[in-house]
């Protein structure tokens, strides 16, 4: 007799193996999933038979999908793309629809198999194209701001689309061949279901959030986005609709109130973990058998595939008025199929709509071209530089415009990223009249910093020429100002190249790529939570009466040492030595004005520290924190003040407070 347990283990462990492996080859964990269901299903190995158990198990993985999607949905978001996602997007989607019923129809199959291979193959990969356009900086460029907008209106695609498979399933199996009819119940059904959640959502969900929230309990505020999610999905499934709509709905919801990002934190493991089985269950279905014996047709529908989604959308996009360089690679960006063709296959396939002899070969093309995707967006560049001469002057343009501006630049520093990082640094070189050129791929933020006159060029820090122009080989210091360890290491191997000895300074989040990064050649790894960490312990020391040189060399200590306290977190060192100086170095005191104290409805020009060498650095009254006391602020009885001098002064200045 089989273990209940046995399947459970068997896919838990395939799924670590397969996203093990496929990190370590920078690539989606999604496909690994794929293979893994295809390596354990039914058709090859048969470790895990297809039951339905398995199949609801990965009903779920879109459902929260689904739920996360609505999350994302934001109106406001809508209206700024709405060229893009309501123009673009829906031809898109409509225009491939329609070129694959046509196919369809050619080869003399029926029209409803043409809609739903239409539906399914118009959508592209979400987890696939946003996490390579992510590490390649490339979300702000034309082309990315285009792809987002298509995969947005792709999404909200779905849920028509599922509305309409089982209309389409129940003609098939009726007799009246009465589409319309049955097609106007599902619509009449959805506004109705829409209707009512959303006006009775949005009187009750915010209040009901109130409620769980003021229970102070993570466990309850868990267990309530699963019930809403998991209710909202259950209602929409009685009405005759699909659970992914249902959990859609609760999103949006959601998204409406201010625990939208809570949330969103909440249930990321959840859905990560699902979806992960659903890839694994999709990837079962595919009977290699079918695909070996029918392997012309699997490469003439991936050739088909890859061909025409590349050439409609780049089609589009320059109907849009963009250049043929950012149409082609937008096209080539999207030219995969995506997460939710499977949804879709999967559902018609459950329903009959599409037979076996059908469905395999083009399940087995779908999961081609998502292997291949990661490659044809890592290699778009290279391709379009050679075919396009638009892009090749374009970006000799922006690599001259660089190169003029840093022309008679010498020993400045590059800093690589303009955000709030960079833009801090940029204030503290400008005091101290050291040059600087700074590199950004946000086009708002460079218009908005070049006409306040700031050194800010459009550029991609990752590529060599851009480097180059910069003025690496003139440059004293490169300062990499943003969290990326993919984008730094590119950029570390171009300096290693042609200039090692150059001095670079990398940021990064945490302690766990340190090391990587050193060897890749940064002189130093400023990591955020550590350097967090020092000044939080800093402040806390100076605040328990520890002195302020003691600190700094504290400080520097573990600086020098690569921050190797801090990474064992359980590991601590005092130091009780004592220098001959610290009573005349300066240290923080805190004082509560009590009752009878000399300084109450005095000012602090009145009292004038100034004068005992004891700065006030804040007051706090009520649990409010004044920043910049003046002169002219007046004590109160139950004020904190903040003073800040040596040990003998801070004592003068205590008894001139309290005793006058």
């Amino acid at each position: 007799m089989l273990n209940p347990l046995q399947p459970v283990l068997i896919l838990l462990a395939i799924a670590v193996l397969a996203v093990v492996v496929f990190r370590m080859l920078r690539l989606p964990p999604m496909l690994g999933y794929l293979l893994a269901g295809v390596i354990i299903g039914p058709h090859a190995l048969g470790w895990i038979p297809e039951t339905d158990e398995t199949r609801h198990l990965a009903e779920f993985g879109v459902v929260f999908l689904m739920f996360s999607i609505g999350l994302e949905f934001s109106l406001p978001k809508l209206l700024t793309m709405k060229r893009i996602v309501f123009g673009f997007g829906t031809a898109q989607v409509i225009v491939s629809i329609v070129l694959v019923m046509a196919i369809v129809w050619m080869l003399g199959l029926d029209w409803r198999i043409g809609l739903v291979l239409g539906g399914a193959l118009a959508m592209s990969s979400t987890a696939i194209v946003i996490k390579m356009l992510a590490e390649r900086a490339e979300l702000n460029s034309i082309h990315g701001r285009q792809v987002i907008g298509i995969l947005l209106f792709q999404d909200l695609a779905v849920i028509p689309l599922l509305i309409i498979i089982p209309a389409l399933a129940t003609e098939v199996d009726s007799d009246t061949n009465d589409f319309s009819l049955m097609l106007a119940i599902a619509i009449l059904k959805i506004i109705t279901v829409l209707t009512f959640i959303l006006f009775l959502g949005h009187k009750l969900m915010r209040p009901w959030f109130h409620l769980v929230a003021r229970q102070k309990s993570s466990e309850l505020f868990v267990l309530n986005v699963l019930l809403i999610t998991l209710g909202l999905a259950w209602l929409t499934e009685l009405a005759g609709l699909s659970l992914a709509l249902g959990a859609f709905l609760a999103g949006m919801l959601i998204s409406e109130t201010e625990y939208r990002y809570q949330v969103e934190d909440d249930i990321k493991p959840f859905r990560d973990i699902l979806l992960g089985l659903f890839f694994i269950t999709i990837g079962m279905l595919l009977d290699m058998q079918v695909v070996i014996e029918n392997f012309l047709w699997v490469f003439v529908i991936l050739t088909a595939l890859i061909l025409l989604k590349t050439v409609v959308i780049a089609g589009l996009s320059r109907w849009f008025g963009t250049d043929s360089s950012v149409a082609v690679r937008t096209g080539m960006n999207l030219a995969q199929a995506g997460e939710f063709g499977f949804v879709l296959l999967a559902q018609a396939g459950a329903m009959g709509l599409i037979e076996s002899s059908v469905l395999q070969p083009v399940l087995a093309a779908m999961v081609l071209s998502m292997f291949i995707a990661p490659f044809m967006i890592e290699y778009s560049e290279p391709v379009i530089q050679r075919f396009y001469g638009s892009e090749w002057m374009y970006q000799a343009m922006q690599i001259t415009s660089i190169a003029v501006q840093t022309m008679v630049a010498q020993n400045h520093v590059i800093i690589c990223g303009y955000g709030r990082s960079g833009q801090s640094m940029s204030r503290i070189l400008e005091q101290e009249s050291i040059p600087f050129i700074a590199l950004d791929l946000d086009p708002q933020r460079i218009h908005e910093a070049a006409s306040a006159g700031e050194s800010v060029v459009y550029g991609d820090a990752a590529r060599r020429e851009v480097l180059i122009a910069a003025g690496l080989m003139r440059a004293k210091v490169l300062v990499i100002s943003y969290a990326d360890t993919v984008s730094a290491l590119k950029i570390l191997r171009h300096v290693q190249e042609l200039r090692p000895e150059l001095s670079v300074v990398v940021r990064t989040r945490d302690d766990s790529d340190i090391d990587l990064l050193k060897e890749a050649g940064a002189t130093e790894v400023v990591a955020e939570i550590m350097e967090g960490s020092l000044m939080l312990a800093s402040h806390a020391m100076m605040f328990v009466d520890i002195s302020t040189g003691r600190i700094l060399r504290r400080i520097r200590e573990i600086r020098e040492q690569r921050y190797s306290l801090l990474r064992g977190f359980y590991y601590g060192v005092t130091d009780e030595g004592e220098d001959g100086n610290e009573n005349i170095l300066p240290r923080l005191l805190t004082i509560t004005i009590i009752p009878g104290a000399a300084a109450i409805n005095r000012t602090l020009g009145d009292i004038d520290l100034a004068s005992l060498a004891v700065e006030v650095t804040a007051v706090r009254r009520r649990n409010i924190r004044g920043l910049l006391p003046t002169g002219e602020t007046r004590l109160e009885i139950g004020d904190v003040v903040v003073l800040r001098g040596t040990q003998a002064n801070l004592a003068a200045a205590e008894i001139k407070l309290m005793q006058g």
